[in-house]
Parts: structure tokens; C-alpha cells; sequence
């Protein structure tokens, strides 16, 4: 089984129908779910993915998402040693775009040996990671 590390940007292009990365968003989730990969994210993306969803698309699509994708996730939870290297990461970068949670995020994934994300985050691909859009 292969472990694939889930984006808010993956969440959001699922969830929103208009979005430019919907269709492929829909076409990847079903053939990750399909090819059995285990699906991994962390408690800093639900905070931002909850976060977008509620704001954007209201409470109903929150639901639907807590009752829906979240069972279908294994979550990990970052320690308080992970995340100080996620600032780390995100202060030596100092770059603008680059999020603590996106340093989070490829902190889990160094630390769990993934090598594939479901993104559409470019900032992804431009670090090493390969991207299963």
C-alpha cells in the first residue's frame, strides 16, 4: 500500500466545482481510493482545510467533509518538536508563500517516508515531492 499526504489545495479543487482543478481533482481522489493508497494528512492541513471550508462554502459543506473525507484519512498529529522544525522551516525559507503548513506538511511526510502529495500547490513539486494530481 502507498502512502499519498492530501493538500487543503487537493480538499478545496474537490470540493469546488468551479475551481480550474476540480475535474482533475475528482479523477485523482477516485483512482487514489480505487488503487487502495493509504491517504495521510496532519492536524495542521484539517485546521487550514476546515478553516476554507467554512469561510467559503458554509457549514453544510463543512459537514459533508468532516462526514465524508475525514474517514477516509489516516491523520497524523505533529509533536511539539515537529512542529518547531516546521518553523524552522518556513523562518529558513523566507519565502513569502511558504507556509508553516506547508512546512508541516513535508515535515510529516520526511518523517513517514511519502514521497507522493496530492496538490495543487506548486511549492510541492519545486521542493522534491512528486505530485499525484
Amino acid at each position: 500500500m502507498t502512502m499519498i499526504f492530501v493538500d487543503t489545495s487537493a480538499f478545496v479543487a474537490l470540493l469546488d466545482a468551479g475551481d480550474q482543478q476540480h475535474a482533475a481533482a475528482e479523477c485523482t481522489w477516485q483512482i487514489l481510493l480505487e488503487d487502495g493508497n493509504e491517504l495521510v494528512c496532519n492536524n495542521y492541513v484539517l485546521g487550514e482545510a476546515y478553516a476554507l471550508i467554512q469561510r467559503r462554502y458554509g457549514m453544510d459543506v463543512l459537514r459533508t467533509f468532516h462526514e465524508e473525507a475525514i474517514p477516509l484519512l489516516s491523520v497524523e498529529w505533529l509533536s511539539p518538536e515537529q512542529h518547531e522544525s516546521a518553523v524552522s522551516a518556513v523562518l529558513t525559507a523566507n519565502r513569502r508563500g511558504l507556509s508553516l503548513v506547508d512546512c508541516a506538511s513535508m515535515e510529516t511526510m520526511r518523517r513517514l517516508g511519502i514521497h507522493r502529495i496530492f496538490a495543487f500547490d506548486p511549492h510541492f513539486a519545486e521542493l522534491g515531492f512528486e505530485t499525484a494530481e
